[in-house]
């Protein structure tokens, strides 16, 4: 549970933990508003989709913020600028999925019929806390992005301690952290897509394709965390697969976006969804395009010495000192290294 203790730190945590805390409370309110704003059909067993709009916003926030300050914490006991960076990128989608839920909350209070199945004037009601949300999170993302340039000039000594004054060594070592940064959150979009995508589109019937995307969830996760895996243990033909997987992702969110706007009858279930679907889908695309060229980078760089250098977690402090390392039958020079035992560990770091 180590956390570096210096002001910067602290002051890029807390400011994620109190946009997070805001911004759940607005999400709350206008889930709890809407809500008891229902009626008629909106109530029964089988809701019209517009129903289902906010509380599917609001399992998506949560989620997104609590993965988010895991992220935090890991980034800052990692020491890992790459993660720190991707932070403020990943508040930035935030953002824009809280700008698209106003204009969605809009489309599901019309659907419904203003005064028919929810009561008159709720959009009025909720527009101002549909506002703020955006603005909280556009100021906690320019908040945090002056902290992380800070950051970016406290973690810079302890980096070239860790690696060495090696130009090569450390590129290759910024892209195996691009690459795990990615693969974190490219858990976070594929996963929030596909929550939408059941609890919206897929609540109306027991279809193969709900069943699919069911089974497809435990699969992707547990690939994700062998992907990381693989890269450190530099297998060259589990990279290859890896890759070949990560085509195939693409494939899939490609597919769900020409079937969202296809124009058939099958397209008119995601209309309620259409617009965040749209937005995880199109931003988890660009991250696996990102991924799939990381990744091919990485698999250039097995074999040339960075092995020794991930196999720990833990980013050793400058103050540390140095201490004996145990044999890596990969990398016998490894014997003295100042990072110590290297356990290799399933695990997305």
């Amino acid at each position: 549970m180590y956390m570096p203790s210096t002001l910067w730190t602290w002051a890029f945590f807390l400011v994620a933990l109190l946009q997070a805390i805001v911004s759940l409370a607005l999400e709350a309110f206008v889930f709890g508003e809407f809500q008891s704003s229902l009626k008629g059909a909106a109530l029964g067993p089988n809701p019209p989709s517009g129903a289902l709009t906010i509380p599917t916003y609001l399992a998506i926030f949560i989620f997104g913020f609590v993965y988010q300050m895991v992220l935090v914490w890991d980034a800052l006991r990692l020491k890992n600028t790459i993660q720190v960076i991707g932070i403020c990128i990943y508040n930035l989608g935030m953002m824009v999925y809280a700008a698209v839920e106003m204009d969605q909350v809009k489309d599901a209070v019309r659907q419904l019929g203003d005064g028919v199945n929810i009561d008159r004037g709720t959009w009025t009601y909720l527009e101002p806390c549909l506002i703020a949300a955006p603005c909280v999170i556009a100021l906690g993302t320019v908040l945090l992005s002056i902290i992380a340039w800070k950051l970016y000039q406290e973690f810079a000594w302890t980096i070239y301690k860790h690696i060495s004054a090696d130009l090569r060594l450390k590129r290759r070592y910024l892209t195996y952290q691009i690459y795990i940064a990615l693969l974190k959150f490219d858990f976070f979009f594929f996963l929030g897509f596909t929550v939408q995508f059941l609890v919206i589109v897929a609540a109306g019937g027991e279809t193969y394709e709900f069943a699919l995307t069911i089974a497809a969830l435990p699969i992707t996760i547990a690939l994700l965390f062998l992907a990381a895996y693989l890269v450190r243990r530099e297998s060259y033909l589990g990279q290859a697969f890896i890759i070949v997987l990560y085509f195939a992702g693409m494939a899939y969110f490609i597919f769900k976006l020409i079937r969202m706007y296809d124009g058939s009858a099958l397209s008119m279930e995601y209309v309620p969804a259409r617009r965040p679907l749209t937005t995880f889908a199109v931003l988890t695309l660009l991250l696996l395009v990102g991924t799939i060229a990381t990744a091919g980078v990485c698999m250039r760089n097995f074999g040339k010495g960075l092995r020794p250098h991930i196999q720990t977690r833990k980013v050793p402090d400058v103050d540390e000192g140095k201490y004996v390392a145990q044999a890596d039958p990969y990398y016998p020079s490894a014997q003295q290294h100042q990072l110590g035992a290297v356990p290799s560990r399933m695990t997305i770091d």
